[in-house]
């Protein structure tokens, strides 16, 4: 093999190695990323459970009880704001104390006037 062969061999084989450390560099950020994805979507997956058992007790209250939770109360990690629109509808949000302009979960719910009837 003449020595100019041999040095341009070398230099093919030192530009091979770098097209394949760039390769692997990349598939590796790929693989992070992704890994990153699954976890902030397994913790996202976990606040809303959390904020669905909420929701869904806070929609079994009687109407004296949504009266006395009427408006935004801090719980946990989370806000449950409580609304009455119409005198029959309460409407109920939970939200993350961390982004409160965010609504994660809404609900309304009837519930009927009391008559005091003798």
């Amino acid at each position: 093999m003449p020595r100019d062969s041999r040095g341009i061999a070398l230099l093919e084989t030192l530009v091979a190695l770098a097209i394949l450390f760039a390769a692997g560099l990349a598939l590796l950020d790929l693989v992070t990323g992704g890994l990153r994805a699954e976890r902030d979507a397994r913790e996202r997956e976990r606040v809303l459970a959390v904020e669905d058992r909420l929701l869904t007790a806070l929609t079994l209250l009687r109407r004296d009880e949504l009266d006395r939770r009427l408006g935004g109360h801090p719980i946990g990690e989370l806000v449950v704001d409580v609304e009455r629109p119409e005198p029959t509808l309460y409407r109920i949000a939970v939200l993350q104390a961390t982004s409160p302009e965010t609504e994660d979960l809404v609900t309304v719910v009837y519930r009927r006037q009391l008559t005091n009837a003798p």
